[in-house]
């Protein structure tokens, strides 16, 4: 590729397009967050001015449910002392940056997130339109690779500081690009292999990669006079090799604690997590998660090697936790295992930072189950995240679906939440287990447009237990934390009502398919159904009032305005909540 193209989608028309669009986010957002305060001026007329009270923007806006403002992005003026400007999406974050509690040290790279933000929007408008219809049809990966906005709530959600441009078309998951991954072998005094129930490292490994790419791998070896039998086959990500390990870890390779065997012969497709593949060569195989130091919203994402060890043993305990419970397995929900783990420890690193340190998660990997195995006839999957989707025509792909479907919307909204929210319901009443279940970590079952059942994914890192009294084994006791009682219900709030519902509603209400006050009263009858069907804990019901008149605002920007380098302290998920005001409860009293 030349110099000039692979910057040609970043012309004029293009910039400009994708800064009115970020621009609309942001004062959504913001305004949603309570970072900044539109003024009515007429029905439904807004302005909202700079910290210099001189610069002022002017929109159209419905308010929604949740406090949504939903904003026509073609409606959006910029002016200054009579004149009108421009829009200009870094200008913005300057002139609103004491309100955002933009810091010195956070302003410029959050201005350098904004801008990778809005060059991948510029790539996405080069693309080739696709209906929500049309994306409705096709396959899981189309569907996958389909995405156009990335994090509903985030505004800088497409940051992946780190990737150059060439990288960022290799890699991105909207460039649908095929990529090999590298394979390290890696010395067993300094690395550890994991396996769920079942799970032998040989026969995985020989599974995964097949007989004759093992074989050539272990010749690379063999050729340097080393035992094969000493090493771990670790993958890796191109861009990890190249920016980190060939440099970061050059006294490993070096001293052949660490060996580049090359390339694996199947190909795999970047998901929206970006860091985890998908085997395209090969779909029956398992998804692979790497590490992969760029900072992307909020946190540098790499992968601990400490980490790893646990998460096969956490999987299992929570499938058969599923398999066993008769009220999530009647929903038919399942979860994608993370069946096995691969941790390098780099011992100098290790002895010079703390465990949160990025420096410490630089090379690991695990594997992850694929949903293709699991298709019945005439079903399709498609990422969560497609809900909240819309096409360049304003057509949402959950509305798409619901057409597809034949049923009528409310219908289709309840087989939808009867597959997702009520398995989180029970989840969180029965064993004060929450989930991060959010759209990219849900895969959702449909046929001819029906929600059939929900996978989750990415458990080890995500889940947590919030009682003391849910029984758990030794190996998997890190997932429990400690969490205020007033703030457990955020889990579903926050996470569920506020981070995703909000969107969907607000998109299928502004197309006409089915009414806010209709979306959120099936919302309600569905937990209704879920709770006069598990009367034995109705004293957690109570306690845990799903139904009660509002819910604290838990703001998800302003965590990465505050530290975009280290968003939230993993270990203390609770303690990073940027908490302001309160919501209306939009299934209180119904």
């Amino acid at each position: 590729m030349s110099l000039t193209a692979a910057v040609s989608h970043l012309s004029p028309e293009h910039w400009e397009r994708a800064e009115r669009l970020l621009v609309r986010k942001a004062l959504a957002e913001f305004a949603h967050e309570r970072l900044i305060t539109p003024r009515s001026e007429d029905p439904g007329a807004y302005v909202v001015r700079g910290d210099d009270r001189l610069t002022h923007y002017r929109f159209t806006a419905t308010v929604r449910a949740l406090d949504h403002w939903e904003i026509d992005p073609d409606s959006i003026s910029r002016h200054r002392e009579g004149g009108q400007l421009p829009l200009s999406a870094l200008d913005f974050f300057l002139e609103f940056r004491k309100q955002l509690g933009l810091s010195d040290e956070v302003l410029p790279v959050y201005l350098e997130e904004i801008s990778s933000t809005l060059s991948s929007t510029c790539y996405k408008l080069t693309k080739p339109p696709v209906t929500s219809a049309e994306l409705a049809r096709r396959g899981f990966q189309d569907v996958e690779t389909g995405m156009t906005e990335g994090h509903p709530c985030f505004v800088a959600n497409n940051g992946r500081l780190g990737f150059g441009i060439h990288e960022y078309l290799s890699y991105a998951p909207e460039t649908a690009s095929p990529v090999r991954l590298v394979w390290l072998a890696a010395h067993r005094s300094r690395a550890a292999f994991t396996g769920g129930a079942g799970i032998a490292y040989e026969p995985f490994v020989r599974a995964e990669l097949g007989d004759a790419t093992v074989e050539r791998f272990h010749r690379v070896l063999t050729d340097q006079g080393l035992d094969p039998a000493d090493y771990l086959l670790v993958p890796v990500h191109p861009w990890q090799w190249w920016n980190k390990l060939t440099v970061t870890f050059a006294a490993e390779l070096a001293r052949r604690h660490l060996v580049c065997l090359g390339e694996s012969d199947d190909t795999y497709l970047a998901q929206q997590s970006i860091r985890t593949f998908f085997n395209s060569s090969h779909p029956e195989r398992h998804y692979v998660k790497t590490a992969l130091s760029v900072l992307n919203m909020g946190f540098m994402r790499g992968l601990s090697a400490a980490y790893m060890e646990a998460t096969p043993a956490i999987n299992d305990w929570l499938a058969q936790l599923i398999e066993t419970d008769p009220v999530l397995k009647a929903t038919g929900l399942t979860i994608l295992r993370e069946r096995a783990a691969v941790g390098y420890r780099h011992l100098e690193y290790e002895a010079a930072t703390d465990r949160s340190s990025p420096y410490r998660k630089m090379l690991a990997a695990l594997w992850r189950e694929s949903p293709v195995t699991r298709l019945q006839e005439g079903e399709t999957l498609a990422t969560m995240a497609s809900l909240a989707h819309v096409d360049h025509e304003g057509a949402s792909f959950a509305g798409a679906l619901i057409e597809r479907s034949g049923l009528a919307p409310t219908e289709w909204l309840r087989g939808y939440l009867r597959a997702y929210l009520t398995p989180l319901l029970h989840s969180f009443y029965a064993y004060g287990l929450v989930f991060m279940p959010h759209g990219e970590n849900v895969i959702l079952v449909l046929k001819d447009g029906v929600v059939q059942r929900a996978i989750f994914k990415d458990i080890a890192e995500e889940i947590a237990v919030m009682e003391a009294d849910t029984a758990l084994p030794p190996e998997v006791e890190r997932i429990r934390v400690e969490v205020p009682a007033e703030q457990r219900l955020l889990s579903l709030f926050t996470d569920v009502f506020d981070c995703f519902f909000r969107f969907v509603a607000a998109h299928l209400a502004a197309e006409g398919t089915l009414a806010e006050e209709d979306f959120w009263r099936t919302v309600a009858e569905v937990a209704h159904e879920y709770q006069d069907a598990n009367p034995q804990l109705a004293d957690r019901f109570r306690t845990y009032d799903l139904f009660a008149p509002e819910f604290a605002l838990s703001c998800l920007n302003r965590l990465q305005l505050r530290d975009n380098r280290q968003m939230v302290d993993l270990t203390d998920p609770s303690g990073a909540l940027q908490l302001v005001g309160t919501l209306r409860n939009p299934i209180a009293g119904r």
